[in-house]
């Protein structure tokens, strides 16, 4: 009889990723950095268990998108006084806060869970080539090949 595993906390073991945003499309670096950050590329993944690994972008100002989403795409954010919804389009957003686009894209892609926030504090992004996280020995990995 075929007995199904179920993962543990105890037979996780996390690794780290470094990831090269230079010149890769927003949504789809999203969406399989989402994936690594769930786990769902282990052969062990469990829904009810964080079996995602950490990952770190870098160069999160060097993305593209394509279409017309640079001037289309809005991102909307309240003050909480009447009348303070505040606007802003992907291009001031990508100058301005190129490490929220990449959080942002990521989180949407993620359970709607305290899973999916635990899950979400293990992205890391930075704006240049540089991060502080050399002494978990990061390897490099290749999305969407």
């Amino acid at each position: 009889m075929n007995k199904t595993d179920v993962a543990k906390k105890k037979d996780i073991t996390k690794k780290w990723y470094v990831v090269d945003a230079t010149d890769k499309v927003l949504g789809r670096l999203a969406s399989d950095t989402a994936m690594v950050l769930m786990g769902k590329n282990k052969p062990i993944w469990t829904p009810n268990v964080d079996t995602g690994d950490f990952v770190i972008i870098i160069n999160a100002d060097k993305i593209r998108v394509t279409g017309r989403k640079l001037t289309d795409k809005i991102y909307y954010k309240h003050t909480g006084y009447i009348g303070g919804l505040k606007e802003e389009t992907l291009l001031s957003m990508k100058n301005r806060k190129p490490e929220f686009v990449i959080t942002h894209a990521v989180k949407g892609m993620l359970p709607k869970t305290k899973l999916g926030r635990q899950m979400l504090k293990k992205l890391n992004v930075y704006k240049g080539d540089k991060h502080p996280h050399q002494a978990q020995s990061p390897e490099p990995l290749e999305l969407g090949v």
